[in-house]
């Protein structure tokens, strides 16, 4: 332990005290950056699905289309079918290949529930490569 005995005018005194203005100064920086982050990490945009600008993927050569009609009919190819039938069809087309890739069609009133229906449909028949098809948008002239 050290005891200073004399003090002397030309002695600089020692703060002990901890500097804490860099401390707030970065406080204040990071809560600026999760403020203007926080809004950015959240999803409540309205979504429009039925059109996409991506590039189309190759098609196969013979494409297996099922299609969900507005009135909720199913088609397979140009065929109409019943859901109970879907898996049946789907295996006829397919020649019982179920590793080939279903392309689905939905109409756009369709809600999001009954393409799911259609999907879980597939899936328990054993297809689970399903694709989903929208319009492509073409930008320019």
């Amino acid at each position: 332990m050290a005891i200073r005995l004399g003090k002397r005018d030309d002695d600089f005194a020692e703060t002990h005290e901890i500097n804490v203005t860099p401390f707030i100064d970065v406080m204040l920086v990071l809560l600026i950056i999760f403020m203007v982050a926080a809004p950015l990490a959240t999803v409540d945009v309205p979504v429009n699905l039925p059109s996409a600008s991506a590039e189309p993927a190759a098609r196969p050569e013979k494409p297996i289309f099922v299609t969900l009609k507005a009135d909720r009919s199913l088609a397979v190819g140009d065929k109409d079918v019943t859901r109970a039938s879907l898996g049946a069809v789907l295996d006829t087309a397919t020649g019982s290949d179920r590793t080939q890739r279903v392309l689905l069609r939905a109409d756009q009133v369709l809600p999001y529930g009954e393409v799911m229906e259609l999907m879980n449909l597939l899936r328990s028949a054993g297809y689970v490569k399903v694709a989903l098809v929208a319009l492509e948008i073409r930008s320019g002239p």
